[in-house]
């Protein structure tokens, strides 16, 4: 199968909470970087071709019929062949937080006798580079070395070389249970250790059953929630807390087109949503480690304060490209890294005022963990509200005053304020109060457009933006006002696409990229959001129902589905749609308090 058959929803996801790897319907894992989300991939084939690295187990014959699913609630995925000789089972899974970090395939006879092929092709370096690769000492695999990176391939059946690869044919018979493990090491030390498979299988699916029974919600899309959030968790990097935003990079959000992006960061965009679903669904650990990644990121000066970080809280995340990669069906250029992380966005000030108010409401921690690095980050705030910064969605073509990025700095000071009075924090308060005030005017002044009745993406613009549908969840304005519902009237006649919403128009080039996107997932679930909050709910439970059924048939989402060509695009599974996923379904069941719920008056 070459690179331009390739489908985004034919992926799947494993993944131990450190890295994660996707693995084609068709048995082909061909993206995995190890041993953290952000280090280079050693099988690229994704973006790339075979040559770049894939590791390849499906049946040697004719395919009749192949079926996926996961092993209930776990990252435990297996794939059913059925040829004319048998069935066979391949159970793909990374053992959760375990030394040395591997990925386990278990190759199962279910019936008759099935004829199966291996191949493996270890390129490290975004496959950049083939790797020196000798025998084991016992015989029983091989070890693979290119730089500071080692990996070990041990199998239960014979292997040998052919070209660069590693292959090798056999047969499986029903009972039969044949694993195939791959480890990661370091190639100064000697080879990892062997895991064994039965007892790695067994802990893995204990840990995976073990996180779900935590969930809190048990209304009729259950699954669907469930789903997300354990891909939340497997998108969660187990040592920090930080949550990536999706575990590839330059997947692209139009086929053949340049928007490509790097995603395997930490997006305080993220920060308040990801609170809202994991409190709301039960997990207060994750939460907990969430807000305390989130505290360590934001420390320091409150002019450094970045849009994202790496999933440590690095800040340096350089943007390069790779240019030996073709991208994903001829998508250049694959970029690692993201440029982004130098933006000016002044939502994040309310993201993280949203987030820390969401945490100390939900008893997560003491009030006043982190007051002194928000009153910082607020006093910062009131030099710099009235200047121009690059937006939420993070344009590339020049500053402007962002009606979203003035609406969550209005945040910033209501949440703050509210903090100080509710515990008794120390603040200026009345001072803040003022500065709040004054923001709420100038953006209700300058950020409203009469002749179209709605609220635009900047100061002076004409143009809409999915954003603007926050409004009320925010607590900015109540839904009933009158410029809240012109603005929704707006959106839906000019940025729904198929039922579905667009972040913007890109036609104009206003935001420095070519035009062209698809309908962005997270925005469609804002638009259900604000149905259920003007109380229309057949309309609300009708797109929910339209965007479940874009999942692919594991339940994954990407970021953005393509209408015309019918397909996901975008990073995959990406965090964004999973979260908005969750905080709707929540709401729509009554389970979750809504943002504006927590606001104070303006």
């Amino acid at each position: 199968m070459g690179a331009q058959a390739l489908a985004i929803e034919d992926y799947g996801l494993i993944g131990d909470c450190r890295s994660a790897a996707l693995v084609h319907r068709s048995g082909s894992l061909d993206w995995l970087c190890w041993p953290r989300f952000d280090s280079p991939s050693c099988f690229c084939r994704l973006l790339g071709n075979e040559d770049h690295g894939r590791w390849l187990l499906a049946p040697a014959g004719e395919v009749r019929r192949s079926a996926r699913r996961y092993r209930g609630d776990t990252m435990i995925l297996e794939t059913i062949f059925e040829t004319d000789a048998g069935a066979a089972a391949l159970i793909d899974f990374m053992p959760a937080a375990t030394e040395p970090p591997s990925v386990l395939r278990i190759v199962e006879g279910r019936r008759g006798t099935v004829d199966m092929q291996m191949r493996t092709t270890l390129r490290f370096d975004y496959g950049m580079a083939v790797p020196w690769v000798s025998k084991l000492a016992d015989g029983g695999g091989i070890v693979a070395i290119a730089g500071p990176n080692l990996v070990v391939l041990r199998a239960a059946v014979p292997l040998r070389g052919e070209g660069f690869s590693t292959v090798a044919d056999f047969a499986v018979h029903e009972g039969e249970r044949l694993p195939f493990i791959l480890s990661y090491g370091a190639s100064h030390r000697p080879p990892p250790d062997r895991v064994d498979p039965d007892q790695a299988l067994s802990a893995t699916e204990q840990f995976w059953r073990e996180w779900a029974r935590q969930c809190s919600y048990d209304g009729s899309n259950r699954e669907a929630v469930l789903r997300s959030l354990v891909t939340l968790k497997a998108l969660t990097f187990t040592e920090t807390g930080g949550i990536v935003a999706s575990p590839t990079t330059s997947l692209p959000e139009r086929i053949g087109a340049t928007r490509n992006w790097d995603y395997r960061y930490c997006w305080m965009r993220d920060a308040t949503l990801t609170l809202i679903a994991l409190v709301g669904a039960g997990f207060h650990q994750e939460a907990e480690d969430w807000r305390d990644w989130l505290h360590r990121a934001v420390a320091g000066t409150p002019d450094a304060l970045q849009i994202m970080y790496g999933i440590a809280g690095e800040r340096e995340l350089r943007e390069w490209e790779v240019d030996w990669l073709p991208g994903f069906r001829n998508s250049r250029p694959v970029r690692v890294g993201n440029a982004a992380s130098t933006q000016s966005q002044l939502d994040v000030f309310g993201e993280v005022a949203d987030a820390l108010h969401l945490a100390r409401k939900a008893g997560i921690g003491a009030t006043d963990i982190g007051w002194d690095v928000q009153c910082a980050a607020v006093e910062h705030l009131e030099k710099i509200w009235q200047e121009p910064d690059d937006g939420i969605w993070e344009v590339r073509g020049g500053r402007r005053h962002f009606t979203h990025s003035k609406i969550m700095a209005w945040v910033a000071f209501d949440r703050s304020i509210h903090d100080a009075q509710l515990y008794s924090l120390p603040a200026p308060v009345e001072r803040w109060k003022a500065v709040r005030a004054e923001v709420h005017r100038v953006t209700c002044e300058r950020g409203f457009d009469k002749k179209k009745n709605a609220f635009v993406q900047s100061f002076g613009s004409d143009e809409l933006d999915a954003s603007l549908l926050l409004i009320a969840s925010t607590g900015f304005l109540p839904i009933e006002d009158s410029r809240v519902r012109g603005t929704i009237a707006a959106i839906e006649r000019e940025l729904v696409v198929e039922g579905f919403v667009r972040r913007y128009r890109t036609e104009s080039g206003a935001d420095g990229l070519p035009p062209g996107e698809g309908v962005f997932l997270a925005c469609s679930f804002w638009l259900a959001d604000v149905y259920l909050r003007q109380g229309r709910t057949k309309e609300a439970h009708a797109l929910i129902d339209r965007l479940l059924a874009l999942r692919n048939d594991l339940g994954l989402l990407s970021e953005e589905y393509a209408p015309n060509g019918r397909c996901l695009v975008g990073n995959f599974p990406q965090a964004f749609s999973h979260l908005s996923l969750v905080n709707t379904i929540l709401s729509a069941h009554g389970e979750l308090p809504t943002r504006d719920q927590l606001a104070t008056a303006p």
